[in-house]
């Protein structure tokens, strides 16, 4: 059984879920912080609405680019820093934390260059210039963004407490601690973890699986409601009449071709372009928005206490890590 977790507190990426949904969900990344903007065109409409920022739920969800939430991410670092000074990485104590804000560890010799298929945005494409321009390809990434930084295998183990084989549990004889010191740093903010959740096949855990498990529910339900599927009707019509045949935007966005290398074809720019400009003729994203918000509204009014006790305990770990901050000056 697969098991998402997260090293950086907080994050989250509708790309992922709407990727994989309804087969999974993915735990988290980070938050887009796109600004709305009042405005009667439709395209701009369709661009506000197609935001993590947008959906009701998204209230109960960390927001990164925040005062708090870079408040939580640099009292992580700070007790991360401390935990690593004690496993014996003394080179840490001498370590600025400006250069790692916003970053999040990757074991040295693992990140690949190029660009990746995807963005964060809950319905995909919705700007035909760009899309024409990117395809598929990260066409729109925020850049706020948390950002991957490699650390040397040892220090990457005792980090994130994530091992290969033949990695020690041990670093200069101390004990490494469960999910390593990052994790150890959002417990002290936190407190402990909730349970991890099953959803679709995967284990989510981490301390936002709460409101992540309601979305999933949420996105679940709304795509089986007729205007939704009525929706993707009109907008696979609108992308044959352009000679594309996908019977929904993810299934265009998904397509195996647009894996294969690292920059977008011409065929995949095209596709992409298409997926968008019918988007924005159809109302595609109108339309499942407001279905997809209805089943969140229906999903808080369902789990409100629940939601409100988790809500509570962020502002608890916020306020943790203003004060560890503010100690640290």
């Amino acid at each position: 059984m697969a098991s998402i977790t997260a090293h950086m507190i907080p994050a989250w990426s509708y790309d992922r879920v709407r990727k994989i949904l309804p087969l999974a969900l993915t735990g988290l990344l980070a938050v887009s912080a796109c600004q709305f903007a009042g405005d009667d065109d439709p395209g701009d409409e369709a661009r506000r609405l197609n935001t993590m920022k947008s959906f009701p739920l998204n209230a109960y969800m960390p927001d990164a680019t925040s005062r708090d939430g870079k408040a939580v991410g640099t009292a992580q670092w700070i007790l991360a820093k401390r935990c690593m000074v004690r496993l014996g990485f003394t080179g840490f104590k001498t370590l600025d934390l400006r250069t790692v804000e916003s970053t999040y560890p990757v074991r040295q010799g693992t990140l690949t260059s190029g660009s990746e298929v995807g963005d964060d945005s809950p319905y995909g494409v919705d700007d035909p210039g760009l899309a024409a321009e990117h395809g598929y390809h990260n066409a729109r990434r925020d850049e706020s963004d948390a950002q991957p930084m490699e650390w040397p295998a040892d220090q990457y183990a005792a980090l994130t407490g994530t091992f290969e084989s033949g990695d020690s549990h041990r670093a200069h004889g101390h004990l490494i601690p469960e999910k390593g010191c990052m994790g150890e740093a959002v417990r002290k903010i936190y407190g402990p973890e909730p349970k991890p959740t099953k959803i679709g096949g995967v284990r989510l855990s981490g301390y936002y699986s709460l409101p992540a498990q309601y979305w999933y529910q949420a996105h679940k339900q709304a795509r089986k409601d007729p205007a939704w599927k009525k929706a993707e009707r009109e907008w696979s019509d609108c992308m044959k009449d352009k000679g594309f045949r996908y019977s929904d935007p993810d299934q265009a966005s998904a397509d195996s071709d647009w894996f294969r290398g690292d920059e977008p074809t011409e065929k995949e720019k095209k596709t992409a372009a298409a997926d968008a400009r019918c988007k924005l003729d159809t109302g595609f994203i109108q339309a499942v928005h407001a279905v997809e918000s209805r089943a969140q509204k229906a999903a808080i009014s369902k789990n409100k206490k629940a939601l409100d006790a988790r809500r509570a305990d962020d502002q608890r770990a916020m306020a943790k890590a203003r004060t560890i901050v503010d100690d640290e000056s």
